[in-house]
């Protein structure tokens, strides 16, 4: 008894969210705030970078080292009545709170000062830091101590509190400002640099499958456990909307798939997404100045509906030569390319690396626990081809029912031809969704 109350404490605990936060946008998110701020006869603008953890883990270091913030003025256009002014330095300040996983976020603060501004009436501003980055982008202008705003085409509030509480409507489709333009009139006497805000943030709960890695105990019983719940919600992860389970039941009951197939094509699904998760951690690890991970998704999600596409035009050539040819020779090209195809839709449904997996690898590897990570992973990823190869099997039994039911007959007869059809429509609907994302 007192064994089972011990176990059900451990499952408790690892399945409780974690009292670290991640991000609410994402763990690739670099999010941006700047702030034009017309005080007295004076110009200043207080921005704001967000750091979620992936790109914490790549640009930390450059964050947190001496002379950043006028990296940061560099990249920060100001024009006042057409001429471009320079930026200096205030005071900056970079703070580090827990995420996802144990990995950290960062927040980068500074506030710009404009010399000898003159008395300009307009302005135009363009903020060009992290442009490669998906993320959160805003910018306010706002006027103080006399300063008067006459027209401006942005807001003089932030939405996001200044990068601290994003709204919950607009997470998944944020903001994107990166220029401004405002006419505006000055004040007569000296102005005030805005403050260096407070750098705390509300708490966002992390997921079950981050909060393994971060664990202080990883004794025997608490890493068995650790695996299953990992399973659990790479099984969770699978079942919720994508991952192609459409057409792996279209293709299982099309080509008269067996439990061996869809068995093999969750160890296919396994294999790839696993070593998806290694690779896109390889490139953010040893790759970022080159490419960010953000920008491989893109492609990946191109190379599956691609692959789902060609799976569609295999099944269906397969089944239009079968109405005319039976010989030997067919048989066996057709054993073959069948192989081919099941390889394929497995490596569709595995190719993208769920991020989730690749924060737990970093956070591995950053608490030099390589190895509990990667066990964590496997099983996340076993999981999730778990909850592909069931919904592979409930097709063929499907399939088998109907063929012994009485309505068998021109419906079994069609379902090799339609789910060949399915199949391409799936394939052509995600291919239509992922184009817009590469060009």
């Amino acid at each position: 008894m007192k064994i089972l109350l011990a176990a059900l404490l451990a499952v408790a605990a690892l399945l409780a969210p974690a009292s670290a936060s991640a991000h609410p946008l994402g763990n690739f998110t670099v999010n941006r705030f700047a702030a034009v701020e017309l005080s007295g006869r004076d110009v200043f603008v207080h921005y704001v970078l967000d750091l979620a953890e992936i790109p914490t883990v790549q640009e930390g270091g450059r964050v947190r080292a001496a002379g950043f913030d006028s990296v940061v003025a560099a990249r920060l256009d100001l024009e006042l009545d057409g001429r471009r002014v320079q930026l200096v330095p205030v005071e900056h300040k970079v703070s580090e709170r827990p995420g996802a996983g144990g990995l950290p976020t960062l927040r980068f603060e500074a506030v710009y000062r404009v010399l000898d501004p003159g008395a300009p009436t307009s302005l135009v501003f363009h903020d060009t830091n992290f442009a490669e980055r998906i993320g959160w982008r805003e910018i306010v202008v706002r006027a103080t101590t006399g300063a008067r705003i006459v027209a401006s085409d942005v807001p003089a509030e932030s939405t996001s509190d200044e990068l601290r509480a994003y709204p919950q409507d607009l997470l998944r489709s944020p903001l994107d400002i990166s220029s401004a333009t405002a006419r505006f009139e000055l004040g007569a006497g000296p102005g005030s640099p805005p403050g260096l805000g407070d750098s705390t943030a509300p708490e966002h709960s992390s997921g079950s499958f981050e909060s393994l890695i971060a664990r202080g105990d990883v004794g025997v019983g608490v890493v068995l456990l650790s695996l299953l719940i990992a399973a659990f919600w790479g099984a969770a992860h699978a079942l919720s909307p994508g991952h192609g389970k459409a057409m792996v039941a279209a293709y299982l009951v099309g080509t008269r798939g067996t439990p061996r197939h869809a068995l093999l094509l969750g160890l296919i699904v396994t294999v790839t997404h696993t070593a998806g998760v290694f690779a896109l951690g390889l490139v953010t690890l040893a790759l970022s100045e080159f490419i960010v991970p953000e920008q491989l998704y893109p492609w990946l999600n191109l190379a599956s509906a691609l692959l789902v596409v060609g799976v569609g035009v295999s099944v269906l050539r397969a089944r239009l030569r079968r109405r005319h040819a039976h010989d030997h020779h067919h048989h066996h090209d057709h054993g073959e390319r069948s192989l081919r195809d099941l390889v394929a839709v497995g490596i569709s449904g595995g190719l993208l690396p769920c991020p989730t997996a690749l924060v737990v690898l970093l956070a591995a590897i950053s608490l030099h626990r390589v190895g509990y990570g990667l066990v964590l992973i496997l099983a996340f990823s076993a999981g999730l081809a778990g909850a592909m190869t069931a919904v592979g099997l409930v097709a063929v039994s499907a399939r088998r029912f109907m063929r012994r039911a009485t309505f068998d007959g021109w419906i079994v007869r069609a379902l090799p031809a339609a789910s060949a059809l399915l199949i391409l429509g799936l394939g052509i609907a995600m291919t239509s969704r992922a184009l817009p994302g590469v060009l």
